[in-house]
């Protein structure tokens, strides 16, 4: 069979979004809407490229070469080996599956209890026990991902969200008010570094294989088909989470004349609190923790399949436990804790990614050489910028700002392009070499 009937596209549509919305997905949008306030649109514009529009094309980019693995040896064996490695350590047990487990435990069960107990690391301990034990559970069968996610978790997750939206149409909380400073001044660029924090980007170039071998158990064999296949699963998909974002942008500017917060559980807190009152709390919390579920057990089935093809002697479960366990062990750091390392993290390893996803798609135009030194040049100011953030307290700015674009925190653009031209005149020089 090459052909997948319309109900079962859409449930692989409803799999890969649910796939990637997880915890980040709820609060960064709303976070933003709140801080931007009137510019909220132009802030959503800049948003929505980089965490909807990357990770779509993210997926059919790994989809068209097959592998994450095939996509990185383009550029040497040795990126190979090591930015994969990076990328499910930052998706998996190193900074996002701990984070969903966290966030679903401030979202679903502090708001609850004592201060006493809110915040007790014995509390803690105890919820991420619970929630990762089951997350396990539901990552030891990944053939039955499509009948988990696609026909339970996500028409959930999407209804909760409608039923939120309807009423805050029905009963608008307050007018927006005027942006903050950063928002202000660099509404679309704050935006569009917004949506790295979502790391769906990132999540793409791992569910692009999952979702290829979900299409392929569905007895699509045909590589044409299996492409077509692809590009309509990421495009509902992207559509989906557009729609989504949008929603909860627009309910933080609707409470940011009450308030502007620091982050986005808060503001979504106000805005259930605003629209339905202590049943609002009840129903934010489980939508967050089936949001964390969803994204939690994809992540924790890519990174055991990962690592089972990478240390092979260990079987897939063997590696579901152990990255279930170290997520479990680093949750109990705390929400702070793991929000205070990803940023500087991201802030490396994202442009590459972004590049790698564009080289991916214009393959068929690009040699080897394009590969290596955009990815070369992009990496050198990443890494730059990140131990001038991370470890030297931007005192490096002054020099860095220097670099077109990098005042709007995008200033791994030039650099990029800079490596892609020297790329393609090397590799124009070497053909004719190769030729003779």
């Amino acid at each position: 069979m090459n052909t997948l009937s319309s109900k079962e596209l859409l449930f692989i549509v409803f799999m890969l979004f649910s796939m990637f919305f997880g915890a980040g997905n709820l609060i960064f949008p709303a976070f933003l809407g709140n801080a931007a306030g009137t510019e909220m649109w132009i802030s959503l514009a800049g948003f929505i490229i980089t965490a909807v529009g990357l990770p779509i094309l993210g997926v059919i980019a790994v989809g068209k070469a097959g592998s994450l693995n095939t996509l990185s040896t383009r550029v040497h064996p040795w990126f190979a080996l090591v930015f994969p490695f990076l990328i499910y350590l930052s998706i998996g047990p190193g900074l996002a599956i701990p984070r969903a487990g966290t966030v679903a435990y401030e979202m679903s069960i502090k708001p609850f209890l004592p201060d006493a107990l809110a915040n007790s690391p014995l509390m803690l301990l105890i919820y991420t026990f619970v929630f990762f034990a089951l997350v396990l559970y539901l990552s030891l069968s990944p053939s039955k991902l499509v009948d988990r996610f696609g026909k339970l978790l996500t028409p959930i997750l999407l209804i909760l969200i409608a039923i939120i939206f309807v009423k805050a149409i029905l009963t608008p909380v307050d007018s927006f008010a005027a942006p903050t400073e950063i928002y202000a001044n660099n509404a679309f660029f704050q935006g569009f570094l917004d949506g790295y924090l979502t790391m769906d980007a990132l999540a793409a170039l791992v569910y692009g294989i999952v979702v290829v071998n979900t299409i392929r158990l569905k007895g699509v064999k045909d590589d044409t088909a299996l492409s077509k296949y692809m590009l309509f699963a990421g495009l509902g998909a992207g559509i989906l989470l557009a729609i989504i974002y949008s929603i909860l942008t627009y309910l933080g500017a609707s409470v940011s004349s009450l308030e502007q917060l620091d982050n986005g559980a808060n503001v979504l807190t106000l805005v259930m609190n605003e629209l339905f009152g202590q049943a609002g709390i009840i129903l934010l919390g489980a939508l967050f923790t089936v949001a964390c579920l969803c994204v939690s057990i994809s992540l924790v089935i890519s990174c055991g399949e990962y690592f089972s093809r990478l240390i092979p002697f260990l079987s897939y479960k063997a590696w579901a436990t152990i990255v279930a366990v170290i997520s479990f062990i680093i949750a109990n750091l705390g929400l702070n804790q793991i929000l205070a390392i990803s940023v500087p993290i991201l802030g490396a390893i994202y442009p590459l990614a972004i590049v790698l996803i564009i080289l991916g798609l214009l393959n068929r135009f690009v040699n080897n050489s394009i590969y290596l030194y955009g990815i070369i040049f992009t990496a050198i100011f990443s890494i730059l910028d990140t131990i001038n953030t991370a470890l030297l307290n931007n005192s490096w700015s002054n020099t860095l700002s220097l670099i077109p674009l990098y005042a709007q925190g995008v200033g791994w653009v030039i650099p990029a392009i800079v490596g892609i031209i020297i790329g393609a005149i090397i590799g124009k020089v070497k053909a004719p070499v190769l030729v003779k």
